[in-house]
């Protein structure tokens, strides 16, 4: 199962870049390094992995197109054992390639050209995210939860599981999961699901919520064409049974 590793309170967070293009690799380690970050840059899937093995990671920059493989794959790859966040770096505009990032384990991507401040605040806003979803449980006298037909949901704890078993879910589709909970009996649109969870404005032909409820469902072991709790309500939005 996918797993967390905490680190302590005043390190530097770890960062992964992956890219073959050094020039970029160097841009990109240079604003990380400046906003405080340990950066650890590979041009290679197989350099990738072997300081995945030996580093505690807390976010990783992935280019699409590598020497030795695809981008993609080292993303699935990373999906079986960790959850830290994962943000694509591709130079294809294609939707297509956008969705199969995020269908594949992607958090986010951005595609080059792009701007060091734009990468560097997005980065910013995964580790915000994952470091909330490492953080101890809050101290509150009343913890709210949903536990309703074997789904188990308790935001204190960022645990969900289904059954007893517990499902191994990234932050962002923890936040997913949670928000549809949490809204039992309505419908929620797209844009209120993707401007809660992501903080961002939504814009039109955005397909990121529906790509990571499509991973959701997969981790539920929901049906695509039936899905039996996280249903989608066409033109409006989805809803949880």
């Amino acid at each position: 199962m996918p797993k967390n590793r905490k680190w302590g309170r005043g390190m530097a967070e770890k960062i992964l870049v992956v890219d073959d293009e050094a020039e970029i690799a160097a841009l990109v380690e240079l604003y990380l390094k400046n906003e405080g970050y340990t950066v650890f840059t590979c041009g290679t899937i197989a350099e990738a992995l072997a300081c995945l093995a030996t580093e505690d990671l807390q976010l990783a920059l992935l280019d699409v197109m590598l020497p030795d493989g695809s981008g993609f794959a080292l993303c699935q790859k990373i999906r079986e054992t960790h959850l830290f966040p994962i943000i694509m770096l591709t130079a294809k505009v294609e939707e297509l390639d956008k969705i199969t990032g995020l269908t594949l384990g992607a958090d986010d991507y951005v595609t080059k050209p792009f701007n060091p401040l734009e990468l560097v605040a997005r980065v910013k806003t995964q580790l915000r995210r994952y470091t909330r979803y490492n953080a101890a449980p809050a101290a509150t006298p009343e913890k709210q939860e949903y536990d309703d037909g074997g789904l188990y949901v308790c935001p204190d704890s960022r645990k969900a599981a289904l059954y007893g078993k517990e499902l191994g879910l990234t932050p962002i589709e923890f936040d997913i999961l949670w928000y549809l909970c949490a809204h039992k009996g309505r419908v929620v649109p797209a844009e209120e699901l993707f401007e809660a969870v992501w903080g961002e404005r939504y814009l039109d032909n955005n397909n990121t919520v529906m790509a990571h409820i499509a991973r959701l469902r997969d981790k539920m072991g929901e049906p695509s064409r039936k899905p039996k709790r996280i249903k989608t309500v066409w033109g409006v939005g989805y809803t949880i049974e």
